[in-house]
């Protein structure tokens, strides 16, 4: 079974949501592989991946405020403070969603709903360069 794998960074600008969808998607077409599944890591542990609405920027904007209130920077009893106030939250945030996705990939595209998107979800206040892999597996 014909295999494929690639990496990529991406610069943060510090908190928010990062499209990644259409990387991805040229990844999927430069393996060549029509039938399969397409796996994307971060390698990081305070940034995260999600599938989110892409169509409307509003929904995002709730999404980071949500997470924003389900676990504050500044909260008194954490004590993995070293990078900072949000050190200990961008950890918590990042465990709570994912580091990985695996997408199915049907006629050589990534298998996403109309209103789906990949998204790099950035924790940190600070901008940040990340590292993500893609690794698509199947028949070419």
């Amino acid at each position: 079974m014909p295999a494929y794998a690639t990496q990529f960074s991406i610069s943060t600008r510090g908190k928010g949501t990062y499209e990644i969808t259409e990387r991805c998607e040229q990844m999927v077409r430069d393996s060549g592989i029509q039938t399969g599944t397409a796996t994307i890591f971060v390698q990081h542990t305070s940034c995260s991946l999600v599938i989110f609405e892409n169509a409307d920027p509003s929904a995002r904007t709730d999404l980071h405020a949500f997470f924003d209130h389900l676990v504050p920077e500044e909260t008194p009893y954490f004590i993995h403070t070293y990078e900072g106030p949000d050190d200990m939250p961008s950890h918590l945030r990042m465990a709570l969603t994912r580091t990985s996705e695996v997408i199915p990939v049907m006629r050589g595209k990534l298998a996403l709903g109309t209103w789906q998107g990949i998204f790099l979800f950035e924790h940190r206040r600070e901008p940040h360069t990340r590292s993500i892999v893609v690794s698509i597996v199947g028949e070419a």
